[in-house]
């Protein structure tokens, strides 16, 4: 009778999931510094002590670090059992968000309905996750069959299009712009024709721009863009004050902790322009180290995608990746004036604990698709099955 031995099972993080970490505490790092140099005195001025959002910011880290690590734990196999439950949840929030009577655990701030209790949780944030997950499990499932449009890419849209419309009511069409980008990206990397993009592209068009139409602030955010002192008053007042920020900054900055807009001339300095105080303060360099920081995130999912164990794990690793970087260079992009006004936050970095929790979450879930499922056997021995390392 053979000896029984004791078998063990652990994750190995691979080398691209260890460069990953490293960078998520320096993008961690940079935001925790310059969420309070550009909030301490807006908090000063409410009466709530100069670290307030410091202290809050700090809490969305620790929760952050919690799902991290849970994620990274966690087979990223199962995130595909879990798809439509993920998905009928976010549409359920988001439903919840916008519904009439709701508004004790739904209220309107600045003039919109996107926060659950008070303020704590943004289910738009949830819906991005729901978006890959959904998308990469459906296109794996139905495989073949995604080269015929009506069985193929016609589930997709219908669900995109109660997504969008969902955050389109609260409103936030900068998010229902992201749903679309992020779900086209990963069918495309699934293999979706690119005749039936054209032709839904053609459809889709003319349609979205009568819903933009009747809302007049994009029109006027698009106007203020084009020619930012046409609108200073309505929505062109953010974006030149944030273009006087960087400027004012040149190449090395005006010094931590010493920018002038942090006395309430760039309203939300510590959140939706949040570039701009780096530009002001750490200049042309802090924003170039920002810049370059969330290229090497790129870099790094994308790699991770090609070496993915599944065709699942790769789509959301895909996923994944270019919603953190999308998210980070459109906001990017409005703050030093390339772009009109989004309402994006800088992912690990803008004040705001949903969607750092989240994007936490899905870059826990990007390590362990780097990671590397080990069998020990006995006293630390290795699976004599296991093939030799090159």
């Amino acid at each position: 009778m053979s000896e029984a031995v004791d078998t063990t099972y652990r994750w190995r993080i691979g080398v691209e999931g260890r460069v990953l970490v490293v960078l998520m505490w320096v993008l961690l790092t940079i935001g925790l510094a310059t969420v309070y140099s550009a909030s301490s005195i807006t908090a000063d001025q409410m009466g709530r002590g100069h670290a307030y959002f410091l202290l809050r910011q700090l809490t969305g880290v620790i929760t952050g670090l919690v799902v991290f690590a849970i994620a990274a734990k966690v087979d990223a196999e199962r995130w595909y059992g879990w798809a439509w439950p993920l998905m009928a949840l976010s549409l359920i929030l988001l439903t919840l968000v916008i519904l009439p009577g709701t508004e004790s655990i739904a209220p309107r701030i600045n003039g919109s309905r996107r926060f659950l209790k008070g303020g704590s949780f943004q289910p738009s944030e949830l819906g991005k996750l729901a978006v890959i997950v959904w998308t990469a499990m459906l296109l794996v499932k139905k495989g073949d069959m995604m080269r015929r449009l009506t069985k193929g890419l016609l589930p997709f849209l219908v669900v995109l299009a109660a997504l969008d419309v969902l955050v389109a009511l609260e409103p936030d069409l900068s998010v229902a712009l992201m749903y679309t980008l992020i779900m086209g990206i990963v069918l495309f990397a699934g293999g979706v024709r690119i005749g039936h993009f054209v032709a839904l592209l053609i459809l889709v068009i003319p349609l979205a721009w009568q819903q933009i139409e009747r809302l007049n602030y994009v029109l006027l955010r698009m106007v203020s863009f084009f020619d930012p002192g046409s609108a200073l008053a309505e929505t062109g007042y953010q974006q030149t004050q944030s273009l006087i920020a960087v400027g004012s900054g040149g190449a090395l900055g005006v010094g931590f902790g010493e920018g002038r807009q942090q006395y309430g001339f760039l309203p939300y300095a510590y959140d939706d322009f949040i570039a701009g105080n780096i530009g002001e303060e750490w200049g042309f360099v802090g924003l170039v180290v920002v810049i370059v920081a969330f290229m090497l995130y790129g870099i790094l999912g994308f790699r991770i995608a090609r070496l993915a164990r599944t065709q699942f794990q790769k789509l959301v690793a895909v996923g994944i990746t270019v919603t953190v970087i999308i998210t980070a260079y459109l906001h990017i992009g409005v703050a030093i004036g390339m772009l009109p006004t989004t309402g994006l936050t800088l992912p690990f970095i803008s004040y705001g604990r949903s969607n750092l929790v989240m994007t936490m979450l899905m870059t826990g879930i990007l390590v362990n698709i780097a990671s590397t499922h080990e069998r020990v056997i006995g006293a630390g021995a290795t699976d004599p099955l296991a093939p030799v390392p090159a």
